[in-house]
């Protein structure tokens, strides 16, 4: 009889602790162990490869748990490739990390084709600095010196495809202000596109961040081996008070609010994402991790020894952004979307 009410108590016991709802893992718990993975839309060497090489050498340390954080370059597409991987295919539950190209913001709505995801879906992390824009050309290659000069004359410029602003800023000021810039796609990265120039393969680059023409070609600037023609973005940088704003060459207030749209991500510069339905307490952990990180004295001294600028946006700042790009009317999407998607452009998908 005893063993007959121990074996009751047994399953009264059992049944009762079946009903319990499991302890929640913590992101301690979680990450402990674990390999982070960041990947990286563009290829070696450029700007936005070094923030993210950065942020991978540091973030792990405010992570809970430090998980070992490996960089993995995923380039392609002008960006594409990486955001699309991020969307539909990296892993859900927080071991994967995007480090975005900003154009990469607005293709969806635009219409590129290749582009799979919805960008106010993602788990915006945050970004290291706000940018402007600008389009240069190499001194040697052509005797254009203003933006006005290459509206009368063509300028061949490199890109890394209509997905990636070098691909698609070109195109857009010669459907908006008459220019005659002439994009040759094809190269990974803005490393590559500044090499070709010094080579004399293209002439320019319409699309690189002013913060990294400072950090990586501040000898050219000052020995005139590149002329700044135009700046893009929602407002000029403070230390390139002549340069042209390419908004303020629009020809019409419907013009103006297309290339608002286009050029907005600018300001986002190089943003950090984690894809939809990674569970939101280990998406907090790392957007915190990441503030964390933008004011380690350790990451800012090797950011300013690489002379990378830190201008940081918040993941809730840049989700906002986000979610107010994609509410814009359709009117101003559709324009936006013709000037990237030329006749002959649309003819090479």
């Amino acid at each position: 009889m005893k063993s007959l009410q121990v074996i009751a108590w047994s399953l009264s016991a059992a049944s009762l602790l079946a009903a319990m709802p499991a302890r929640a893992q913590s992101v301690a718990d979680f990450y402990k162990g674990k390999t982070l993975s960041i990947y990286i839309s563009s290829g070696e060497g450029g700007t936005n490869d070094a923030y993210a090489r950065l942020i991978a050498n540091f973030i792990g340390r405010h992570i809970p748990g430090n998980p070992l954080v490996v960089p993995r370059n995923l380039p392609g597409a002008g960006g594409l490739k990486a955001a699309n991987y991020m969307f539909d295919v990296a892993p859900k539950d927080g071991t994967a990390y995007g480090v975005l190209q900003r154009g990469t913001i607005i293709q969806p709505l635009v219409d590129i084709q290749s582009a799979s995801y919805d960008a106010s879906k993602f788990n915006w992390i945050g970004s290291t600095a706000k940018e402007v824009s600008v389009g240069v050309v190499w001194s040697a290659s052509t005797d254009v010196r203003s933006i006005e000069d290459a509206m009368k004359k063509e300028v061949i410029v490199g890109s890394s495809g209509v997905g990636n602003d070098t691909g698609a800023f070109p195109l857009v000021l010669n459907r908006f202000i008459g220019t005659q810039f002439k994009p040759i796609h094809g190269y990974k990265s803005g490393s590559e596109i500044t090499l070709a120039f010094e080579r004399g393969e293209v002439q320019g680059r319409v699309g690189w961040s002013w913060g990294s023409v400072k950090s990586r070609g501040s000898d050219w600037l000052r020995d005139g081996k590149i002329k700044i023609l135009v700046q893009m973005g929602v407002g000029k940088a403070d230390d390139l008070p002549d340069v042209p704003l390419a908004l303020d060459l629009a020809k019409n207030p419907d013009d103006r609010a297309a290339m608002m749209l286009i050029f907005s991500p600018t300001y986002i510069g190089w943003p950090s994402v984690m894809s939809p339905g990674v569970p939101a307490d280990r998406v907090e952990a790392v957007r915190a991790a990441y503030a964390k990180t933008m004011v380690d004295k350790d990451f800012v001294a090797n950011a300013d020894k690489q002379q990378l600028e830190l201008d940081p946006l918040s993941g809730a700042e840049i989700q906002k952004i986000v979610a107010e790009l994609y509410k814009l009317p359709p009117a101003a999407i559709e324009r936006a979307r013709v000037a990237m998607n030329p006749p002959e452009e649309s003819a090479k998908k």
